[in-house]
């Protein structure tokens, strides 16, 4: 459902998340390239379009690192559209440009209450309740 850019973004602030309610260090590139199965440089590329959307804090040096702004109230929805756009939510499933009401596709209106509905869910669903399920091991971010 999500792009694999996108879908390394929730685990690379899932990963962030779950090491700042651990400890209030900063988290490393290697770190959470390993963490999460992914190349370092695909990684880092995903790190600084987070940092861009202001979902991210970087910082340089001996204790440099990345970490999550001082709340942890971020949904899944703003990293979804800082990684991919609002095309998951608000385009059209089929990819056509001119889906609307008033113009809609063939599932517009079949699948218009699901996408309103995981669309809820992203919104409501936010790291601080991932990185609990995590930390009480009720769920995981890595196979």
């Amino acid at each position: 459902m999500f792009s694999k850019r996108c879908e390394y973004a929730i685990k690379i602030m899932t990963f962030i998340a779950h090491q700042q309610k651990k400890s209030d260090k900063k988290v490393d590139v290697d770190a959470i390239s390993k963490a999460i199965d992914s190349p370092k440089a695909f990684t880092a590329k995903i790190l600084q379009d987070l940092v861009k959307s202001d979902l991210l804090v970087s910082s340089r040096g001996r204790f440099g690192g990345f970490s999550l702004p001082d709340q942890f109230n971020i949904s899944l929805s703003q990293i979804i559209e800082a990684i991919d756009g609002k095309k998951l939510l608000e385009g059209c499933v089929l990819g056509f440009g001119t889906c609307s009401e008033k113009n809609p596709c063939i599932v517009h209106h079949h699948l218009k209450s699901a996408r309103q509905h995981l669309k809820i869910k992203l919104q409501e669903t936010n790291l601080e309740i991932i990185a609990k399920r995590v930390n009480e091991k009720n769920a995981y971010f890595k196979e």
